[in-house]
């Protein structure tokens, strides 16, 4: 990547005050993977007993770390676990030598920071297909070892960023029978973001007590309504990463509590849409809901053609209020529709129905509504009672930029 990337218009007012998770160390250092004079390997320490769930790509190309955290995903034990991130290389499509990095990293990590190479857990991000030069981060863990300290979340999520042009975190603190639970997280992404996990890095944190078939079952369900229905670009990473660690340092059993399970989804969903709103060259925020659909896997395979289309990301680039794109999208999507049942809203604007445009709609107030920086685009079938709503955004000339000398 060259140049220094200006921040998103949509990017939150600052980073976000976040709980401090008990049983979680962690340290930032600077390695030189591929950038200058910024730190971009970050490690966490986890308190013996923590239970890993974890999500990863179903590409068919993915990387050597993923291959390796999906192996070790599952089960508790006594003893501690690392997590250890890097940026600007992804060690993908990188073959033997890939593989050699993972091994040499986690057997290091396991001695520095006297934890298991089994609990291990290590993703990289950055460019496709350049050997990981393993030995400028072996030669850091240390120093990263020395410096493990709680409350260093906000650096973490500096240290992981590639393309993103501002650091994402969000947490959240709940009373369980008078008692606080707290749960912070971490990630990363801005392009190469599509659903089936995205090109993202993920790591949420927290005290909570839960057994690791719960929490995974967990996490499963929450991303499939998160960071599964959001989508920058339709493409799909090779190092897709989610992480939750749970230490169980606060000593509150959750396994049945729902408001756990709704403050998660809330932490989650906050990270997804910072995605979202982190899109390489993005200006608007938008969120695409269908209902009346056939099923609930065609509504959201509606909403999806709908946000991956260039021509409509285009036009809402353009502040072009082009209703016929989103009734070309649902067209082509291959479910279920009738054009003389379908309505469209932008926002509260009525745009179309009964198979023709509507007949208060103005062009002016279209217009009007799209200046806005977030959008709701509404769908509604007319066919049954299937829904999905899904998050997107622009696509613009930065989007071109930003990708056209990424490896450059």
């Amino acid at each position: 990547m060259g140049k220094a990337l200006a921040v998103s218009p949509l990017a939150p007012a600052s980073f976000p005050n976040l709980p401090e998770i008990g049983g979680v160390e962690i340290a930032t250092v600077a390695a030189g993977v591929k950038y200058k004079d910024r730190n971009d390997v970050m490690m966490a320490r986890l308190t013996p007993g923590t239970a890993m769930a974890g999500v990863f790509t179903r590409s068919a190309t993915r990387s050597a770390p993923v291959l390796d955290c999906q192996e070790k995903i599952g089960g508790a034990f006594d003893q501690g676990a690392a997590i250890l991130v890097n940026s600007g290389n992804s060690n993908a499509f990188t073959g033997g030598r890939g593989v050699e990095s993972v091994q040499a990293i986690t057997a290091a990590v396991a001695k520095a920071a006297d934890v298991p190479v089994e609990r291990v857990f290590t993703s990289s991000t950055g460019v496709i297909g350049e050997p990981l030069p393993h030995d400028r981060i072996i030669a850091k863990l240390d120093e990263l070892s020395a410096n493990l300290a709680p409350g260093q979340i906000e650096q973490a999520a500096r240290a992981i960023m590639t393309t993103d042009t501002f650091p994402k975190g969000a947490g959240a603190t709940i009373d369980v029978n008078g008692q606080t639970v707290r749960i912070a997280g971490i990630a990363k992404g801005s392009g190469m973001i599509a659903p089936d996990m995205a090109t993202m890095l993920v790591y949420i944190f927290t005290d909570a007590a839960i057994a690791q078939p719960a929490l995974q079952a967990m996490v499963s369900r929450l991303t499939d309504k998160t960071f599964n229905c959001i989508t920058v670009d339709s493409d799909t990473s090779t190092s897709d990463t989610l992480l939750c660690a749970a230490t169980g340092a606060s000593g509150v059993a959750v396994d049945d509590v729902p408001a756990f399970e709704d403050a998660l989804h809330a932490v989650m969903l906050d990270l997804a849409h910072q995605v979202v709103r982190d899109g390489e060259g993005a200006t608007k925020f938008v969120e695409v809901t269908v209902t009346g659909a056939a099923s609930d896997d065609d509504a959201r395979t509606h909403a999806l053609s709908i946000a991956n289309s260039p021509l409509v990301k285009t036009a809402i680039a353009g502040e072009d209020p082009n209703w016929g794109r989103i009734v070309m999208a649902i067209g082509k999507s291959g479910a279920a529709a009738d054009r003389d049942r379908l309505s469209i809203r932008f926002g509260d604007i009525l745009v179309a129905e009964n198979g023709w445009v509507s007949p208060g709609y103005s062009e002016e107030a279209g217009a009007t509504y799209m200046k806005n920086p977030e959008l709701t685009i509404a769908v509604d079938l007319g066919l049954s009672d299937g829904t999905a709503t899904v998050w997107t955004c622009d696509l613009t000339h930065g989007y071109i930029s930003i990708n056209a000398d990424y490896r450059s």
